[in-house]
Protein backbone atom coordinates (compact mmCIF):
# COMPACT_ATOMS: atom_id res chain seq x y z
CA UNK A 1 0.00 0.00 0.00
CA UNK A 2 1.54 3.30 -1.13
CA UNK A 3 0.06 5.34 1.72
CA UNK A 4 1.43 2.94 4.33
CA UNK A 5 4.89 3.07 2.75
CA UNK A 6 4.79 6.84 2.46
CA UNK A 7 3.79 7.23 6.09
CA UNK A 8 6.69 5.03 7.13
CA UNK A 9 9.08 7.18 5.06
CA UNK A 10 7.77 10.40 6.63
CA UNK A 11 8.07 8.98 10.13
CA UNK A 12 11.63 7.94 9.31
CA UNK A 13 12.42 11.49 8.16
CA UNK A 14 10.93 12.93 11.34
CA UNK A 15 12.84 10.47 13.49
CA UNK A 16 16.12 11.29 11.75
CA UNK A 17 15.47 15.03 11.99
CA UNK A 18 14.74 14.67 15.71
CA UNK A 19 17.91 12.65 16.21
CA UNK A 20 19.96 15.28 14.40
CA UNK A 21 18.40 18.00 16.55
CA UNK A 22 18.83 16.08 19.80
CA UNK A 23 15.07 15.94 20.29
CA UNK A 24 12.71 13.13 21.26
CA UNK A 25 10.70 11.85 18.30
CA UNK A 26 7.48 11.97 20.28
CA UNK A 27 7.90 15.75 20.51
CA UNK A 28 6.91 16.16 16.84
CA UNK A 29 3.40 15.33 15.66
CA UNK A 30 2.52 14.48 12.06
CA UNK A 31 -0.54 16.15 10.56
CA UNK A 32 -1.58 14.39 7.33
CA UNK A 33 -2.97 16.99 4.94
CA UNK A 34 -5.77 15.26 3.11
CA UNK A 35 -7.21 18.13 1.07
CA UNK A 36 -8.47 17.01 -2.38
CA UNK A 37 -8.05 13.33 -1.47
CA UNK A 38 -11.14 11.12 -0.99
CA UNK A 39 -12.37 9.68 2.30
CA UNK A 40 -11.06 6.29 1.22
CA UNK A 41 -7.49 7.61 1.24
CA UNK A 42 -7.99 9.05 4.73
CA UNK A 43 -9.38 5.72 5.91
CA UNK A 44 -6.30 3.95 4.53
CA UNK A 45 -4.00 6.32 6.43
CA UNK A 46 -6.09 5.88 9.56
CA UNK A 47 -5.76 2.11 9.26
CA UNK A 48 -1.98 2.67 9.42
CA UNK A 49 -2.32 4.52 12.70
CA UNK A 50 -2.53 8.14 11.51
CA UNK A 51 -5.11 10.03 13.60
CA UNK A 52 -4.76 13.73 12.72
CA UNK A 53 -5.84 15.10 9.34
CA UNK A 54 -5.76 18.61 7.89
CA UNK A 55 -8.20 20.18 5.45
CA UNK A 56 -8.01 23.51 3.60
CA UNK A 57 -11.45 23.54 2.01
CA UNK A 58 -14.22 23.77 4.55
CA UNK A 59 -17.10 21.98 2.83
CA UNK A 60 -14.82 19.21 1.57
CA UNK A 61 -13.52 18.81 5.11
CA UNK A 62 -17.00 18.70 6.64
CA UNK A 63 -18.05 16.03 4.14
CA UNK A 64 -15.08 13.86 5.13
CA UNK A 65 -15.62 14.43 8.84
CA UNK A 66 -19.21 13.28 8.44
CA UNK A 67 -18.35 10.28 6.27
CA UNK A 68 -15.57 9.11 8.61
CA UNK A 69 -17.11 9.99 11.96
CA UNK A 70 -17.02 6.34 13.01
CA UNK A 71 -13.20 6.37 12.96
CA UNK A 72 -12.86 8.94 15.74
CA UNK A 73 -10.24 11.02 13.93
CA UNK A 74 -8.99 14.50 14.85
CA UNK A 75 -9.61 17.15 12.21
CA UNK A 76 -7.62 20.34 11.68
CA UNK A 77 -8.74 23.29 9.55
CA UNK A 78 -5.53 24.71 8.09
CA UNK A 79 -6.88 26.92 5.32
CA UNK A 80 -7.69 30.63 5.45
CA UNK A 81 -11.00 31.53 7.05
CA UNK A 82 -13.53 34.13 6.00
CA UNK A 83 -15.87 35.45 8.67
CA UNK A 84 -18.94 34.11 6.86
CA UNK A 85 -17.48 30.57 6.79
CA UNK A 86 -16.66 30.11 10.46
CA UNK A 87 -19.80 28.29 11.60
CA UNK A 88 -19.18 24.91 9.92
CA UNK A 89 -15.59 25.02 11.19
CA UNK A 90 -16.73 25.75 14.74
CA UNK A 91 -19.32 22.99 14.57
CA UNK A 92 -17.23 20.20 13.01
CA UNK A 93 -13.47 20.65 13.37
CA UNK A 94 -11.26 19.99 16.40
CA UNK A 95 -8.49 22.46 15.51
CA UNK A 96 -8.02 25.67 13.52
CA UNK A 97 -4.47 26.69 12.59
CA UNK A 98 -5.24 29.85 10.64
CA UNK A 99 -6.69 32.42 13.06
CA UNK A 100 -5.15 35.73 12.02
CA UNK A 101 -7.59 38.33 13.34
CA UNK A 102 -9.77 38.75 16.38
CA UNK A 103 -13.07 38.84 14.47
CA UNK A 104 -12.50 35.29 13.23
CA UNK A 105 -11.63 34.08 16.72
CA UNK A 106 -14.71 35.73 18.23
CA UNK A 107 -17.02 34.14 15.69
CA UNK A 108 -15.46 30.71 16.22
CA UNK A 109 -15.90 31.08 19.97
CA UNK A 110 -19.52 32.22 19.71
CA UNK A 111 -20.41 29.46 17.23
CA UNK A 112 -18.68 26.57 19.02
CA UNK A 113 -21.45 24.26 20.30
CA UNK A 114 -21.56 24.00 24.08
CA UNK A 115 -21.77 20.23 23.73
CA UNK A 116 -18.24 20.14 22.28
CA UNK A 117 -14.94 20.84 24.03
CA UNK A 118 -13.29 24.19 23.28
CA UNK A 119 -11.91 24.50 19.75
CA UNK A 120 -8.12 24.26 19.69
CA UNK A 121 -6.65 27.22 17.79
CA UNK A 122 -3.30 28.43 16.54
CA UNK A 123 -2.58 31.98 15.48
CA UNK A 124 -1.17 32.20 11.98
CA UNK A 125 1.86 34.49 11.88
CA UNK A 126 3.38 35.91 8.69
CA UNK A 127 6.83 35.34 10.12
CA UNK A 128 8.88 36.60 7.16
CA UNK A 129 6.53 39.28 5.86
CA UNK A 130 5.78 37.45 2.64
CA UNK A 131 3.57 39.71 0.51
CA UNK A 132 1.22 36.90 -0.57
CA UNK A 133 0.98 35.18 2.80
CA UNK A 134 -1.86 35.38 5.28
CA UNK A 135 -1.14 35.84 8.96
CA UNK A 136 -0.72 38.49 11.62
CA UNK A 137 2.55 40.42 11.72
CA UNK A 138 4.96 39.09 14.37
CA UNK A 139 4.82 42.34 16.33
CA UNK A 140 1.02 42.04 16.58
CA UNK A 141 0.93 38.39 17.59
CA UNK A 142 1.05 39.00 21.35
CA UNK A 143 -1.94 41.33 21.41
CA UNK A 144 -4.00 38.92 19.32
CA UNK A 145 -2.97 35.94 21.45
CA UNK A 146 -3.88 37.75 24.66
CA UNK A 147 -7.34 38.50 23.25
CA UNK A 148 -7.91 34.99 21.90
CA UNK A 149 -6.95 33.27 25.14
CA UNK A 150 -9.89 34.96 26.92
CA UNK A 151 -12.54 33.59 24.54
CA UNK A 152 -14.60 30.85 26.21
CA UNK A 153 -15.21 28.64 23.20
CA UNK A 154 -11.55 28.40 22.26
CA UNK A 155 -8.35 26.94 23.64
CA UNK A 156 -5.28 28.78 22.40
CA UNK A 157 -2.58 26.21 21.63
CA UNK A 158 0.16 27.99 19.69
CA UNK A 159 1.19 29.56 16.40
CA UNK A 160 1.35 28.42 12.78
CA UNK A 161 3.67 29.70 10.05
CA UNK A 162 4.08 29.24 6.29
CA UNK A 163 7.26 31.08 5.32
CA UNK A 164 8.20 31.81 1.72
CA UNK A 165 10.44 29.17 0.09
CA UNK A 166 14.15 29.82 0.62
CA UNK A 167 17.14 28.67 -1.45
CA UNK A 168 18.86 26.39 1.04
CA UNK A 169 18.66 24.63 4.38
CA UNK A 170 20.50 27.36 6.30
CA UNK A 171 18.16 30.10 5.09
CA UNK A 172 15.10 27.98 5.79
CA UNK A 173 16.36 27.16 9.27
CA UNK A 174 16.93 30.83 10.03
CA UNK A 175 13.33 31.72 9.21
CA UNK A 176 12.00 28.84 11.28
CA UNK A 177 14.21 29.89 14.19
CA UNK A 178 12.54 33.31 14.09
CA UNK A 179 9.17 31.60 14.51
CA UNK A 180 10.49 29.53 17.40
CA UNK A 181 11.86 32.67 19.06
CA UNK A 182 8.44 34.33 18.77
CA UNK A 183 6.77 31.20 20.16
CA UNK A 184 9.12 31.28 23.15
CA UNK A 185 8.50 35.00 23.69
CA UNK A 186 4.74 34.44 23.77
CA UNK A 187 5.11 31.57 26.22
CA UNK A 188 7.33 33.72 28.43
CA UNK A 189 4.41 36.10 28.96
CA UNK A 190 2.45 33.27 30.56
CA UNK A 191 0.38 32.22 27.55
CA UNK A 192 -0.33 28.43 27.74
CA UNK A 193 1.14 27.51 24.35
CA UNK A 194 2.29 24.00 23.44
CA UNK A 195 2.04 23.85 19.65
CA UNK A 196 4.35 25.28 16.97
CA UNK A 197 2.76 24.25 13.66
CA UNK A 198 5.65 24.68 11.26
CA UNK A 199 7.15 22.72 8.40
CA UNK A 200 5.83 20.83 5.37
CA UNK A 201 7.10 18.12 3.03
CA UNK A 202 10.01 20.12 1.64
CA UNK A 203 11.27 21.75 4.84
CA UNK A 204 10.29 19.49 7.72
CA UNK A 205 13.94 18.79 8.63
CA UNK A 206 14.70 22.49 9.09
CA UNK A 207 11.43 22.98 10.97
CA UNK A 208 12.20 20.14 13.38
CA UNK A 209 15.73 21.46 13.86
CA UNK A 210 14.27 24.84 14.81
CA UNK A 211 11.76 23.38 17.26
CA UNK A 212 8.51 22.61 15.42
CA UNK A 213 6.08 20.43 17.36
CA UNK A 214 3.79 19.68 14.39
CA UNK A 215 4.61 19.24 10.71
CA UNK A 216 1.98 19.32 7.96
CA UNK A 217 2.56 16.79 5.18
CA UNK A 218 0.20 16.05 2.30
CA UNK A 219 1.36 14.89 -1.13
CA UNK A 220 4.36 13.01 0.31
CA UNK A 221 1.80 10.78 2.03
CA UNK A 222 -1.11 10.64 -0.40
CA UNK A 223 0.64 11.24 -3.75
CA UNK A 224 -0.02 13.87 -6.40
CA UNK A 225 -3.08 16.00 -5.85
CA UNK A 226 -6.15 15.82 -8.03
CA UNK A 227 -7.08 19.04 -9.82
CA UNK A 228 -10.10 20.71 -8.26
CA UNK A 229 -12.88 21.98 -10.49
CA UNK A 230 -12.96 25.22 -8.53
CA UNK A 231 -10.21 27.78 -8.96
CA UNK A 232 -7.00 26.83 -7.21
CA UNK A 233 -6.34 29.19 -4.27
CA UNK A 234 -3.27 31.42 -4.33
CA UNK A 235 0.04 30.37 -2.82
CA UNK A 236 -0.88 32.06 0.46
CA UNK A 237 -3.58 29.45 0.96
CA UNK A 238 -1.47 26.36 0.28
CA UNK A 239 -0.88 25.49 3.93
CA UNK A 240 -0.05 21.82 3.84
CA UNK A 241 1.92 20.93 0.72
Amino acid sequence: MAIETNLELIHTRIAQACQNAGRAQNGVQLLAVSKTFPPEAVAQAAACGQRDFGENYIQEGVDKITALAHLGLTWHCIGPLQSNKTRPVAEHFDWVHSVDRLKIAQRLSEQRPSTLPPLNVCIQVNIDGGPTKAGVAPEDALALAQAVVTLPGLRLRGIMTIPEPTPDFAATLKVHQRAKALFDQLRATGLPLDTLSMGMSADLEAAVQAGSTLVRVGSAIFGGRAVREAATPPASQQTGL
